[in-house]
């Protein structure tokens, strides 16, 4: 849950499936929400799909995905 609003936290380690993508296998840009910067191709980044939505699975930096809980995304 988030600590303001009682809503569940959509980016909480129990409710999104991790994927790490390597930079052999990364093809396509992408925006990170953590920091709305791009994540260029070739890049290591992390994939987070929320269990039940995967239509909301989001490509971010893997610093900023270990740091959403001090610095939650932007946007």
């Amino acid at each position: 849950m988030s600590a303001g609003g009682g809503h569940p936290d959509l980016w909480a380690d129990d409710a999104v499936e991790v994927r790490y993508v390597q930079p052999y296998d990364a093809h396509k840009a992408y925006v990170c929400p953590g920091c709305n910067r791009d994540i260029p191709p070739r890049t290591h980044h992390v994939v987070a799909v929320p269990h039940g939505a995967a239509d909301l699975r989001r490509h971010w930096h893997k610093g900023c995905w270990e740091r959403r809980r001090t610095r939650p995304p932007r946007g």
